[in-house]
C-alpha cells in the first residue's frame, strides 16, 4: 500500500465500484429485454465430468479443442497444496515461473519463450487470464490463489482469441463458482520447514432459484520464507536480529451468479488481495563465479570497498541479503515509496494491494446468436524496498547494503471485450467480437546508482538518495477480431480468423531530484527535469487457422498456422545520466534521438502445430501428442549491465523454438488408481545475429530457461477403508535437463539436470466430509536456478560474482480440511 497516495487508492476503488455498477445495470437492462430464447449454460453450476477449456473463448472438451492444453483441476491443486503459479511447474514442464523482481515483480515462460522480470513495461510473452480477463500486470504472479476450479496452459501464441499478450501462450485461472446446494468448507494447515499457516474456507449455495453466492477467503502467513545465514548484516523494526524473511497474503473473492431467465445469465467477481513482505529480494543467492572468492562491493571508483558477507555456498538455501548501510537509506526523498520510519532505519519492506473486479454477462438474441460481455477492473497498488548489491558488511554485524531503492508501482486497468457468437444447425458458424484496453502505470522511485551520499548526505536536501525519478505511462489498445467455423462433414472441420489490434503508448519522465553532488557535474541532468511525452504506437494482424479431423469418436487429428503479437513500448529504467541527458538539448532531433532510443519494438512469433489426441482402452488411456515449430521475431529483452549497473532492454533479432509435447493418463483397473504425466521437448534457440550487453553474438545458442527434455510423472490412489474411510496416497515426480540461465554470452551459467518429487498422504470421508493430509513439496530439497547476471558493484576486470534467483525448498505441511 503506497503510504503517500490514499486519495489515489480510494479514487480507483470508487471508480472500480462505479464501473463495475454501470456493468451490473447494463446487465439487468439486457435481460429484461430479452425475450426467450435457448437456454444458455450458468456458468459453472454443475460441472461436466470431462474436462472442458475455453481456449477459443467458447467451452469446447479438452480432447476435441484443436489447441495444445494442459488442464489442471482444482482437486489436484489442493492434494499438493498448489497456491503458487510458480508451484504449477511440476505439472507443466514446458514452464517456467519466476516470482520477484522490482518492476514487473514476475515472470512466466513457455517453450523458451517469455519476458523479464524486472520491466515494468514490458507485457507478458505469455498472457495472463483470470477468469476471462488478460491481466497486464505480473504482479499478480505473487499474489498467490486458492478456491480454484481448473488452471489451463494453453501452448503457442493465441493471439486471434486472447489478444495482443498471448505471443507465446496462456495461462488461464479459473476460480470456483456457486454451487447447486448450500455448501461450507474450511482448511488449516501448518508447514514445518518455513514456518507457515494457511487459513481458508469458503460459504456457497443459491439465495435464490436465479441468484447463487460463494463467498471465499484464506490467509497465509510464512515466518522463514527465505532463510538467512547466520551472520547476516539484517535487522527487525524493533531492533532486533533479523534470520528470516517472512512473507503475509490475504485473498478473498465473493462471486454472484445470475440466471433470471433461459436466454441470459450473469457472473460477477469482486476480488481483494493484500500481500505484505520483508523486501523485495527473495530467493535471490550469490555465486561466487570463476575466482572462487565472494567480491567486494566496489564503489566511488575504488574510493569505497565493502566487505562482502556471501559465503560462496550458493545451495544450501541460505541467504545473505543484507540490510541497507545507514550512511544510505537514512534520509528517503519526500514523497517516495520508502519515504517512512521502517526503511530509513534499513529495514526493508514490501506491500501490494490488488483490487481486482470481472463482470461476465450472455444474452441470447434469438436461438442462433449470442451477445457475450467480459467487463474487468484491476486496481494494483505495491511499493518494494531493498538493496541491490544484495551483500555488505561495513564490519561484522553492521550492514554495509548499497544500492537501495523503493519502487512503487501504480496501474489501473479496464478492459471491456463484446463477442457476438453463433449457434447454427449448418456447417457454418462464426464469432465476431471487439476488444478495448485503458491503462495508467505509475512507476516511481528513489535509487542509488553512485551511492554518493557516502561520501555526504545533500547539502540543501538532506536526502541520501543519487535521485528521485517518476514515470507515467498510459496505454490503449482497440482491436477486433472474427473467427468462422466450417463443418466440411461430420468429422472434418476447418476454422480461423484473424484479429487487428493497434495499440498507443505515451510516457512521462520525471526526476524532482538529483543529489547536489552529481547534478552540479556534466554527467547528470539537474533535479526538475521533465521529458515531456514520449509517444510509441504500433498496429498488427494476427491471423490463425486450423484443420480438425475425428477420425473415430475418440481419435482427434488437428494442424493449426498460427501468429502472435506483443506491443513494445518506452523503457522505464533510464537513468538520470546518458539515458536522459540529449533530453535538454537545444536540437531537436538530438532530443527525438534520445526519446526513441528508450523505445523497444514489438515482438511477433509464427508458426504452427500438428497434434494427435486419442482415448485408448474404453478410454481408460488418455494419449495426447503435438509437434510444433514457431519462429518470434525482435523477442523482447532485458539484461543487467553490470558493469554500467543498468538493465539494458532491446530486441532479439529472432529465436526458434521447435519440439513435441506428450500427455498420457490412465484410469488402471484397479479401483481408484490412476497414472498420469508429460513430456516435453523443446529446441529453443537464437537464429539470427544477436550481440547483447557482453558484446558476444549468441546467435545458434539455446534459449534461457529452455531445457532440452523436461518430464512429470504422477499417480493418484484412492484406496477405500469401509464405509466411512478413504486412504489417499498421490505422487509426482519433476525432470528437467540442463539449460541456461541468462541471454548474454555463450557461457552463461547452465543449471544442471534435477528431479523433484512432491507427495501426500490423506485419510478421510470418501464424500469429502473431512480429511486429514501430510504433504511433501520438493521433498529432495533440490535447489535449482532459475535466472543468473552479473551482481551490481562489482570491480572490472576482477569481479565476476552472479545472483541466483532460486526455487522455494523443501516444503512438508499438515493438513485438516471439512466440507458440508
Amino acid at each position: 500500500m503506497t503510504r503517500n497516495s490514499p486519495r489515489h487508492k480510494t479514487n480507483l476503488k470508487s471508480t472500480a465500484v462505479r464501473s463495475l455498477l454501470l456493468s451490473s445495470a447494463a446487465a439487468t437492462a439486457c435481460a429484461a429485454l430479452a425475450s426467450p430464447a435457448l437456454a444458455q449454460d450458468s456458468e459453472g453450476m454443475d460441472e461436466p465430468a470431462i474436462i472442458t477449456v475455453i481456449a477459443r473463448k467458447q467451452t469446447e472438451t479438452l480432447q476435441e479443442v484443436p489447441v495444445t492444453v494442459t488442464a489442471i483441476g482444482g482437486d489436484t491443486l489442493e492434494k499438493f497444496q498448489v497456491n503458487e503459479i510458480a508451484d504449477v511447474v511440476s505439472r507443466v514442464p514446458a514452464l517456467n515461473v519466476q516470482v520477484g523482481g522490482s518492476g514487473s515483480g514476475g515472470q512466466i515462460s513457455l517453450r523458451g519463450v517469455g519476458s523479464s522480470n524486472i520491466s515494468a513495461s514490458f507485457d507478458s510473452a505469455v498472457a495472463f487470464d483470470f477468469d476471462g480477463v488478460q491481466v497486464s500486470t505480473m504482479r499478480m504472479v505473487q499474489a498467490g490463489f486458492f478456491d480454484v476450479q481448473q488452471i489451463d496452459v494453453l501452448k503457442g501464441p493465441q493471439s486471434l482469441f486472447f489478444g495482443k499478450s498471448a505471443s507465446a501462450g496462456v495461462f488461464a485461472i479459473r476460480s470456483a463458482n456457486p454451487t447447486q446446494d448450500w455448501e461450507v468448507a474450511g482448511k488449516a494447515s501448518y508447514e514445518f520447514e518455513e514456518k507457515g499457516y494457511t487459513l481458508g474456507g469458503h460459504i456457497s449455495g443459491p439465495i435464490t432459484d436465479t441468484l447463487g453466492i460463494r463467498v471465499a477467503a484464506q490467509y497465509q502467513d510464512i515466518e522463514d520464507y527465505v532463510k538467512l545465514a547466520p551472520g547476516t548484516p539484517a535487522f527487525n523494526p524493533d531492533g532486533s536480529v533479523r534470520d528470516s524473511r517472512g512473507i503475509s497474503n490475504f485473498i478473498s473473492r465473493v462471486t454472484l451468479q445470475w440466471d433470471p431467465v433461459d436466454n441470459f445469465n450473469a457472473n460477477l467477481k469482486l476480488n481483494y488481495i493484500k500481500n505484505k513482505s520483508d523486501g523485495a529480494i527473495g530467493h535471490t543467492d550469490v555465486s561466487c563465479g570463476a575466482n572462487g572468492v565472494a567480491d567486494p562491493i566496489y564503489l566511488l571508483s575504488g574510493a569505497l570497498v565493502i566487505p562482502s558477507n556471501a559465503d560462496c555456498n550458493s545451495h544450501d538455501g541460505l541467504y545473505h541479503t543484507s540490510d541497507g548501510a545507514a550512511a544510505l537509506v537514512s534520509n528517503i526523498p519526500t514523497g517516495s515509496g520508502g519515504d517512512n520510519t521502517q526503511f530509513e532505519n534499513g529495514t526493508p519492506f514490501g506491500e501490494t494491494e490488488i483490487f481486482f473486479g470481472r463482470l461476465k454477462w450472455d444474452l441470447g438474441l434469438s436461438d442462433y446468436l449470442t451477445l457475450s460481455s467480459v467487463s474487468g477492473y484491476l486496481s494494483l497498488d505495491a511499493v518494494d524496498t531493498d538493496c541491490y548489491s544484495y551483500v555488505g558488511e561495513l564490519a561484522p554485524g553492521v550492514p554495509g547494503g548499497a544500492g537501495c531503492s523503493d519502487p512503487v508501482n501504480q496501474t489501473e486497468q479496464f478492459t471491456q471485450e463484446l463477442r457476438i457468437t453463433s449457434d447454427f444447425d449448418g456447417m457454418f458458424n462464426f464469432m465476431i467480437g471487439a476488444f478495448y484496453e485503458s491503462r495508467d502505470i505509475d512507476f516511481n522511485t528513489s535509487q542509488q546508482g553512485v551511492n554518493i551520499s557516502f561520501l555526504g548526505a545533500d547539502p540543501i536536501t538532506g536526502f541520501t538518495y543519487d535521485w528521485y525519478k517518476k514515470q507515467n505511462t498510459k496505454t490503449e489498445a482497440l482491436s477486433f477480431f472474427a473467427s468462422a467455423t466450417l463443418d466440411l462433414t461430420d468429422q472434418l472441420e476447418l476454422s480461423g480468423g484473424v484479429r487487428w489490434t493497434d495499440e498507443s503508448k505515451v510516457s512521462r519522465i520525471t526526476v524532482p531530484y538529483v543529489h547536489s553532488f552529481l547534478s552540479a557535474g556534466p554527467a547528470f541532468i539537474p533535479s526538475g527535469f521533465f521529458s515531456g511525452p514520449i509517444n510509441f504506437s504500433d498496429s498488427n494482424f494476427s491471423p490463425e487457422a486450423s484443420i480438425k479431423y475425428q477420425a473415430t469418436p475418440d481419435i482427434n487429428i488437428y494442424a493449426s498456422f498460427k501468429t502472435g503479437f506483443k506491443s513494445g513500448g518506452i523503457d522505464n529504467s533510464a537513468l538520470p545520466s546518458s539515458s536522459l541527458l540529449g533530453f535538454n538539448d537545444p536540437d531537436p532531433a538530438v532530443r527525438q534521438g534520445v526519446a526513441d532510443a528508450l523505445k523497444f519494438d514489438s515482438e511477433t512469433g509464427l508458426g504452427g502445430e500438428i497434434g494427435v489426441k486419442t482415448q485408448l482402452a474404453n478410454r481408460t488411456i488418455t494419449l495426447n501428442t503435438s509437434v510444433f515449430y514457431y519462429v518470434f521475431d525482435d523477442l523482447q529483452v532485458q539484461n543487467f549491465d553490470a558493469a554500467a549497473v543498468q538493465y539494458q532492454t532491446f530486441n532479439a533479432s529472432q529465436l526458434t523454438s521447435q519440439g513435441v509435447d506428450v500427455e498420457w493418463a490412465w484410469r488402471t483397473p484397479v479401483q481408484g488408481l490412476n497414472f498420469s504425466g508429460s513430456l516435453a521437448y523443446t529446441d529453443a534457440e537464437f537464429t539470427a545475429p544477436f550481440v547483447t550487453t557482453s558484446g558476444e553474438d549468441i546467435n545458434g545458442r539455446a534459449a534461457a530457461r529452455a531445457p532440452k527434455f523436461a518430464a512429470n510423472a504422477a499417480f493418484d490412489w484412492s484406496i477405500p477403508m469401509g464405509d466411512s474411510l478413504e486412504l489417499g496416497l498421490n505422487g509426482n515426480l519433476q525432470y528437467s535437463s540442463s539449460y541456461f540461465t541468462n541471454e548474454d554470452s555463450l557461457n552463461d551459467l547452465k543449471q544442471d539436470s534435477y528431479v523433484s518429487i512432491d507427495g501426500s498422504v490423506s485419510v478421510g470421508d470418501p464424500d469429502g466430509k473431512w480429511k486429514l493430509s501430510l504433504v511433501g513439496v520438493n521433498l529432495t530439497d533440490k535447489i535449482w536456478i532459475n535466472t543468473s547476471a552479473g551482481r551490481p558493484f562489482l570491480e572490472p576486470g576482477v569481479g565476476d560474482d552472479l545472483l541466483l534467483t532460486q526455487n522455494r525448498g523443501r516444503q512438508v505441511f499438515v493438513e485438516a480440511a471439512f466440507k458440508f
